[in-house]
């Protein structure tokens, strides 16, 4: 009987210790998912390092004009000879009401992004829901679907 007590409190512990385990790992994941996000709004407009670090090779990404592209695309926007140096009329990037939802090595983000453009005197706001699909492959997250819309 004894023996049985044992094995049910050894059995308890381990499946106690593998949750810990389990949940500081979300934990991790959700503090660096969080972090990978800012990180690239901060620098989203004019770093090109940020956007190569962010977007997966196999990136589907869907515009809020509705137009499909992937990395590729993006990256060549870079291609410009812009010395990638932030200007005045750069939008300065920002998310809220920030939801993640992470399945094991897949991660959903959904925020609301606010764009502010500062012209002179005047300032513009402007607001788009997005959604991004994240994959953790070899240690790193990165996006490989995107959805913007229009608020």
């Amino acid at each position: 009987m004894l023996k049985k007590y044992i094995s049910l409190f050894l059995l308890s512990f381990i499946l106690l210790a593998v949750s810990c385990v389990q949940e500081n790992q979300t934990m991790n994941d959700r503090d660096e998912l969080s972090t990978l996000l800012t990180d690239f709004l901060d620098g989203a407009a004019f770093d090109e390092a940020i956007h190569d670090r962010f977007w997966a090779e196999d990136l589907i990404y869907t515009s809020s004009t509705g137009q499909r592209f992937g990395k590729d695309q993006i990256m060549s926007g870079f291609e410009d000879g812009d010395s990638g140096e932030p200007n005045e009329n750069l939008p300065v990037y920002h998310a809220e009401d920030v939801d993640i939802r992470l399945h094991e090595n897949t991660a959903i983000i959904a925020f609301r992004l606010v764009s502010t453009v500062q012209e002179g005197d005047e300032t513009e706001i402007s607001y788009n829901l997005n959604t991004g699909t994240f994959l953790k492959r070899d240690g790193i997250w990165q996006a490989v679907a995107w959805q913007s819309t229009v608020e």
